[in-house]
Formats: structure tokens, C-alpha cells, sequence
């Protein structure tokens, strides 16, 4: 199962994956379909190659016979106070790969990628309650739940909850003062 960092290259076909996650699993999702649809692509280009070249970000692709078939991105937190955070976005897997180990090995490589970054020390991200699949994978490799956003998605006339979670990627130290 490849997995790899993506890069300016792979923007076409990577923006094609996130558009597609916008619209087929819009709950997911910060981001709309609508209000990202028409977001040129030199927009993503950049940001791979800033991704790159600053050491601060990264987005992993998963490939099938390859074909991009899932994503994650990983962004430390650009402020000195906050320099040892990072968060987990745009965690997705195509629903034809999904089952086949995908999601966990895009969250391992990850997290492990993220170890390696001098000084980090916990990611964080936020998933809706509804999304089982998604919360299971996370618990599962070490993400603990910390909060609950009430209604802090709205689609349409529905609300969504979303749970907060962080993984102390040096558990030894997790939630001491230092």
C-alpha cells in the first residue's frame, strides 16, 4: 500500500480527491463543495510546495494500482507558544478503498512523520460524533477525546457535533507543565 508525501505534481489529482470528498461526504468537512469548487489550482499547488519546503506541513497520498485513493495533511501551528501543536485535516479515504487498511496507514505514516519534526508534541484534530468509522480509527491509534463542540457544523438545516481530540505523541510528558 504506497503511501507518500504529495507534491506541486500530484495537485491536479489531489484537488480532484478533496472535491470529491467535499461532495460526496459534505458532513466531514469544514470546507463546502460549493465554496471550494472553484478555488483555482495554483492555490493547492502552492500549498504543496510551501508544505515542502518549510518542514512545517505535509499531506500524504495513498495510492491503489496507482490511483490517489486517500489523503491527510498534518500543519504545525505557525505561532512560538504554539510551535509544539500540529492539527489533522482532510482525513479521507475514497468509499471504494475504504475496509482495506487505508485510514490506518495514512494516520500511521502520519503520526510517525509528525514524531520526527524537532520540538512537536501533540496533534490535534476534530471529528463529527456521527462518524464512527473515523472516531473508531482515531481512538485506536491513540487519540484521546478532550471536548465537545455542540452544533459546530451546520449542512443545510442540520447541526453536527463535533469531539476534539489530541494525541500526545511523547505520552511520557502528556499534560505536564514543564
Amino acid at each position: 500500500m504506497p503511501i507518500r508525501e504529495l507534491t506541486e505534481q500530484d495537485a491536479a489529482e489531489y484537488w480532484a480527491l478533496r472535491l470529491r470528498a467535499l461532495r460526496e461526504d459534505p458532513e466531514a468537512f469544514g470546507s463546502s463543495y460549493e465554496e471550494s469548487k472553484d478555488r483555482p489550482l495554483q492555490q493547492t499547488n502552492e500549498r504543496l510546495r510551501e508544505g515542502a519546503t518549510s518542514g512545517d506541513s505535509f499531506t500524504l497520498g495513498a495510492y491503489d494500482e496507482g490511483r490517489l485513493v486517500g489523503m491527510v495533511v498534518i500543519v504545525r501551528a505557525p505561532n512560538e507558544k504554539s510551535r509544539h501543536t500540529a492539527n489533522l485535516y482532510s482525513m479521507y479515504v475514497a468509499p471504494e478503498a475504504r475496509g482495506r487498511g487505508y485510514g490506518r496507514a495514512l494516520v500511521g505514516a502520519a503520526i510517525e512523520r509528525a514524531r520526527a519534526m524537532p520540538g512537536l508534541e501533540q496533534i490535534y484534530l476534530a471529528v463529527v460524533t456521527t462518524n464512527t468509522s473515523a472516531r473508531s480509527l482515531y481512538l485506536s491509534v491513540g487519540f484521546e477525546i478532550y471536548g465537545i463542540i455542540p452544533r459546530a457544523l451546520k449542512l443545510g438545516e442540520t447541526y453536527l457535533d463535533e469531539e476534539e481530540m489530541v494525541l500526545w505523541l511523547h505520552p511520557a510528558r502528556a499534560g505536564s507543565a514543564s
